[in-house]
């Protein structure tokens, strides 16, 4: 069963087991760059790439098979953070979907391929390894956790497609932007096996379990707001007081309340009551959005990894009826979109019907650039995609210049249009 996140007092609890000593501002603020960023795609391939992402990601967040997915094969937003003193950088994923933070550490048995030197704790005065008889380790969100022979925390995660991280639990001197931080946990992988097309070092979990980033920092609440598809401004990521949504708004802030599946308890689920296609209002079972009592399956998450929105068949078809019955185009045929012939008429002129999710106690309206796309110049698709898996995903596509908080201690999702590339 869906429940309401866990109490404010409790939350307080398992931040009281960090035993941290941050001295950080009420405040604090950090930079994301999209993967593709840079790169000279076009956006027809951009969208193909991001497609591609987009299944690999939906497998790994509605399979039953992954234990804790904090192995995505290439994510979408990196987040500098350097590790240990003196501070080695690293590019991380930023992954709302998992919890622990970790990168590849020397010595390696098996590794990927990054873009920075692998992490050596010799060479960081303030690294220690995590004993097995910290409360943590019998804690950890990770599959199977145990003692190496030094009766060090280990940990071992290993997926359906053959991904795996395993190594030890460490503590260390974290740095984001201009700030230290003390006595961060993260994972040191020394077994590392996955593929990783962005060169990033290793995933950034902003989960909510108690050692993701967000937890360890302690500030309760973040948000981000990703600039324009296609664009290489960076996108800024805010925690605490910084996680304010009154700047550079368009229109009215909304909020809806965040859920808890106590069985996939790192994502952020939310009520999703019904779509608006144009004129039409679906009517779409509620059991379709449900989350499933026995398995956690199913329900409504809000995903910073996933590019493009994905639906169970049932509700696509349902999406993919209304635009057909209200745009008078031509249907191209596509393996994954529904795209139509542009030949006719011209980008301009052309109207697409609006796109509305109605969540419980707020309309998410999704300007046309967040929906739509040229794929490639005569033809345009709608930018959402249709799986097997009962499990809705809002892609971080829907969400560009959106501004977008996590009150996590409040309990709440808000958004608000935004200037994003002006933050």
């Amino acid at each position: 069963m869906v429940q309401r996140m866990v109490s404010i007092s409790t939350l307080f609890l398992l931040l009281s087991l960090f035993n941290l000593s941050h001295s950080l501002p009420d405040g604090l603020r950090t930079e994301l760059i999209h993967v593709d960023a840079g790169r000279n795609y076009t956006k027809f391939e951009l969208l193909q790439r991001m497609v591609q992402r987009s299944k690999t990601r939906r497998r790994y967040l509605a399979s039953s098979d992954v234990t804790i997915p904090s192995f995505p094969s290439s994510g979408e937003y990196l987040i500098n953070i350097s590790i240990g003193t003196p501070a080695q950088p690293f590019v991380l994923t930023l992954d709302t979907g998992s919890d622990l933070v970790w990168t590849q550490c020397l010595p390696l048995i098996h590794y990927f391929n990054q873009s920075y030197p692998f992490f050596n704790p010799q060479k960081s005065s303030t690294f220690f390894y995590t004993p097995c008889e910290f409360e943590l380790c019998n804690e950890i969100d990770i599959s199977q956790p145990k003692c190496s022979t030094d009766n060090l925390c280990e940990y071992n995660s290993s997926y359906g497609d053959g991904s795996y991280t395993s190594g030890l639990l460490g503590k260390e001197t974290f740095t984001l932007g201009a700030f230290e931080v003390t006595n961060m946990f993260f994972g040191c992988g020394n077994d590392n096996k996955g593929i990783f097309l962005s060169n990033e070092c290793g995933i950034a979990g902003f989960g909510r379990g108690n050692l993701s980033l967000v937890s360890q920092l302690g500030y309760g609440k973040f948000a981000y707001c990703f600039t324009s598809f296609g664009e290489s401004k960076s996108s800024p990521v805010l925690f605490g007081s910084s996680a304010d949504l009154t700047r550079f708004e368009i229109g009215k802030i909304q909020s809806t309340p965040l859920l808890l599946n106590p069985i996939y308890t790192s994502y952020y689920y939310l009520t999703l009551n019904s779509i608006t296609v144009g004129a039409e209002l679906l009517q779409i079972p509620e059991s379709y959005f449900a989350v499933n009592r026995t398995d956690g399956s199913g329900g409504v998450i809000i995903d910073s990894g996933t590019s493009l929105t994905h639906f169970p068949n049932p509700v696509y078809e349902m999406v993919k009826s209304a635009f057909m019955s209200q745009v008078d185009l031509p249907v191209v045929p596509d393996q994954d979109l529904l795209c139509f012939d542009l030949t006719s008429t011209s980008l301009e002129e052309f109207q697409p019907p609006r796109f509305i999710f109605h969540f419980d106690g707020a309309d998410f309206e999704l300007p046309p650039q967040n929906y739509m796309e040229l794929y490639p110049k005569t033809t345009i698709c709608l930018a959402m995609l249709s799986h097997r898996d009962p499990l809705t995903i809002i892609g971080n596509f829907q969400q560009q210049n959106f501004h977008v908080l996590y009150d996590i201690l409040g309990e709440e999702l808000s958004f608000v249009r935004a200037q994003c590339d002006r933050l």
